[in-house]
């Protein structure tokens, strides 16, 4: 037990952190998901009947222009980044990173300044592939986890905390 203490608390180590860091990002991603497909679905209706995700869980959608999708996939993204970023703050600060960088409300603004720099970045790219290419919406929002999920982890490492 107190080697996984030791673990769990550990912020020096490279290594260690950066494992922590794609563990924390990773339950942060499944909360991205989670909100973004109930919202999807049930809320905003953003996917096609040629989604992968439609096809995956065999669901029956209901047809929607592409200017909706267009719309409801940012409105998607901007709930499920919010909530997503909240859950990746508080790990972030309790498992991976030192904070006293900055003081904690500026550390704080810079982490959600990060965030949305890369959540502008990346839902953009996915804009553009729904927009000019018609890609599913799935793709494209993968697109946009992936380039915000590089993004933030430099600019959390570099900027917001102590490394």
């Amino acid at each position: 037990m107190k080697t996984w203490n030791r673990l769990l608390y550990e912020k020096n180590h490279t290594g260690i952190q950066f494992a922590k860091y794609a563990a924390c990002g990773g339950l942060a991603f499944i909360t991205d998901i989670i909100v973004f497909y109930l919202l999807a679905v049930f809320v905003f209706p953003a996917l096609t009947q040629d989604d992968i995700f439609v096809k995956l869980m065999n669901l029956d959608v209901e047809p929607v222009t592409e200017q909706l999708r267009l719309r409801n996939f940012w409105i998607g993204k901007t709930f499920s980044f919010t909530v997503a970023n909240l859950v990746a703050y508080t790990l972030n600060v309790l498992f991976v990173f030192k904070g006293g960088k900055h003081r904690v409300h500026h550390e704080i603004a810079l982490f959600f300044a990060v965030s949305f720099t890369a959540f502008l970045l990346g839902t953009w790219s996915g804009d553009l592939l729904i927009r000019f290419f018609g890609i599913q919406t799935t793709v494209s929002n993968l697109t946009a986890v992936i380039s915000a999920a590089l993004i933030n982890y430099g600019g959390r490492k570099f900027i917001i905390f102590h490394g």
